[in-house]
């Protein structure tokens, strides 16, 4: 007979399935090298015992997740299939794609929607102006919250409180001479950006890249999700930014706050 639940609703200890966890996180583990890997050097990404991690291996081979030659190991394509999953079930993604599109085409530049991962902020879409192949952040690129223009505009949704505790507890490196990493600094940034509406970040996650975006709210005027324009310093101002990207970002991101539930 299945045990009932506590009565405050949070799951037991023995409803925590560590095989699964460890599974995940040697998947992940993939990401950190673009080639092959060794057991070992898993394990070692992992911060998994190396039987261990030759065990699950071995399943996630099994269930065509992970390719070998008996030495090497490397994720197949069927990876996807997980990512697919969020993508396809997620209605932000759904809701937002065609209003990138329309973005896209109308400033010519690529636009990207981007949700809040932890102390990240991963793009789960993109509209491209083209449909040739064009430079920009791929699906699944993170960048840490405090230093993009998305994750400005989605760490604006905490309270003034619950934002400085936030930024004094995350990891705050530089990517750029220009990234801002002093937490008062920050905090009065975001509460700025919160006032105004929005976010531009000028070479603070890219050396030579500059963003805008703006938040997307559900029916309830709670913030899901960001959008954003970015684009080389050397084609495109600040000023052009404000004038002509702002007005786009924020047009479309109003039109799908009555269907985002």
């Amino acid at each position: 007979m299945v045990k009932p639940r506590r009565p405050d609703g949070e799951p037991r200890a023995t409803d925590f399935v560590e095989s699964l966890d460890r599974g995940l996180r040697l998947l992940q583990a993939f990401g950190a090298r673009p080639s092959p890997m060794t057991l070992s050097e898993i394990a070692g990404l992992a911060g998994l015992p190396r039987a261990t991690a030759r065990r699950i291996l071995f399943t996630l081979q099994h269930s065509g997740y992970v390719s070998s030659d008996g030495k090497l190991f490397a994720p197949t394509p069927h990876v996807l299939t997980l990512a697919g999953a969020y993508l396809r079930s997620n209605q932000i993604v759904t809701v937002l794609q065609p209003a990138l599109d329309q973005i896209a085409a109308a400033a010519q530049e690529i636009s990207s929607l981007a949700v809040l991962d932890g102390d990240d902020v991963v793009f789960v879409a993109r509209g491209s102006p083209t449909r040739i192949f064009s430079g920009g952040v791929d699906i699944g690129y993170r960048l840490p919250s405090f230093c993009a223009a998305v994750g400005r505009v989605l760490l604006g949704r905490l309270s003034d409180a619950e934002l400085k505790t936030r930024l004094s507890a995350m990891k705050r490196e530089a990517l750029t001479p220009q990234t801002l990493t002093d937490p008062k600094r920050l905090l009065a940034a975001i509460i700025a950006d919160r006032a105004r509406g929005y976010s531009l970040v000028d070479r603070e996650a890219e050396p030579h890249f500059r963003s805008i975006a703006v938040p997307v709210k559900r029916y309830d005027g709670i913030v899901v999700a960001a959008i954003n324009i970015g684009a080389h310093v050397d084609r495109i101002s600040t000023d052009e930014m404000n004038k002509r990207f702002l007005p786009l970002l924020r047009e479309n991101a109003e039109k799908v706050t009555a269907t985002l539930v």
